[in-house]
């Protein structure tokens, strides 16, 4: 976060170094506390021993740091130790030195269904929404944009982050870990914003989508990937209590209905370029995830259904314009 400070100026953001600096202010007072999960998380990231690979590889499903070969057997244990201690791992696959970090989801299989349909990445300045431990933002940095800036409010993401770019050390990607609402005004800053697995949480879609276009710049392009239900209506799902045992989802939309969404905040040249089911080949519980998984949110008797009667997971790819 320190660093996005120090490059306010150089990545023309002059006029959010007010709100930027308060914000990450607060948040470095919040990972530094010395309670709770933070200090943990904290400890745990700091005992990372010092290891340096033959190179890293942004390009590949795995993003890895390529081992040398004379890594030290207690280096590695500890290694092993503390990325254990940091469970669970969502969104991946990771690769470090050697150690595989099996991910729940498998996300290089979503990054696939967009990549080619993207406008191009070079030299654009990249939001992305709900970054988890940072997967995505690694992948955008083999496109080498201007920066990505990642967000996600979950501190446990944060400190993932910090693991794997103590050892990736890409230069240009910044990581707050902050909820979208709490940026402060940008401008219309970002060329390219990816929101993917988070509109389905969000009470106000619309109004969530609008706070997006308010940062894009005319022309700039929504990358939107999310939960739909199959149809040609233009309607939502609302779940009553669960879906799939997550409590905070509130509207899954058909296509149509998304794209009303979109028009609403002001996008245009939508385009759904992707739907997929989800299956057990791109979200499964492993080793590195200490709670349940996609198997155990489906009807046992029916796996095209959740547990509480609806539709299984179906997500589309969603590219839109602002205006």
């Amino acid at each position: 976060m320190d660093a996005l400070l120090h490059d306010l100026t150089r990545l023309g953001l002059e006029q959010a170094r007010e709100g930027l600096s308060a914000l990450i202010e607060e948040k470095m007072a919040l990972v530094g506390r010395d309670f709770g999960n933070e200090k943990k998380f904290r400890a745990i990231v700091e005992s990372l021993p010092d290891m340096f690979g033959e190179g890293i590889d942004i390009t590949g499903r795995r993003v890895s740091v390529i081992p040398r070969n004379d890594h030290a057997p207690e280096e590695m244990d500890a290694l092993l130790t503390g990325l254990r201690d940091l469970r669970p791992w969502r969104k991946g696959p990771y690769g470090l030195f050697g150690i595989d970090i099996d991910t729940e989801w498998n996300s290089d299989v979503k990054w696939d269904r967009l990549a080619a349909h993207i406008a191009p990445l070079e030299g654009r300045r990249v939001l992305d929404i709900g970054a988890s431990s940072g997967y995505y933002m690694f992948r955008m940095a083999a496109g080498q944009p201007e920066m990505v800036l990642g967000i996600d409010p979950q501190i446990l993401f944060y400190f993932q982050y910090l693991a794997l770019q103590k050892y990736l050390q890409i230069p240009d990607l910044y990581f707050i870990p902050a909820k979208m609402e709490e940026l402060p005004p940008m401008g219309r800053y970002f060329d390219t914003i990816f929101c993917m697995g988070v509109i389905y949480h969000r009470k106000s879609p619309v109004d969530t989508l609008r706070e997006i276009h308010s940062c894009l710049r005319p022309g700039g392009e929504l990358v939107m990937e999310t939960l739909i239900i199959e149809g040609d209506s233009e309607t939502a799902l609302f779940p009553e209590d669960r879906y799939a045992k997550m409590r905070n989802v509130f509207f899954i939309p058909t296509v149509p209905c998304l794209a009303n969404w979109l028009k609403r905040a002001g996008f245009t040249n939508i385009r759904c370029v992707d739907v997929s089911p989800t299956t057990l080949a791109e979200q499964r519980k492993t080793d590195w995830v200490t709670t349940e998984s996609l198997e155990m949110f489906l009807d046992p008797e029916d796996p095209t259904k959740t547990v509480e009667g609806y539709p299984a997971p179906i997500r589309a790819v969603v590219l839109a314009d602002a205006e």
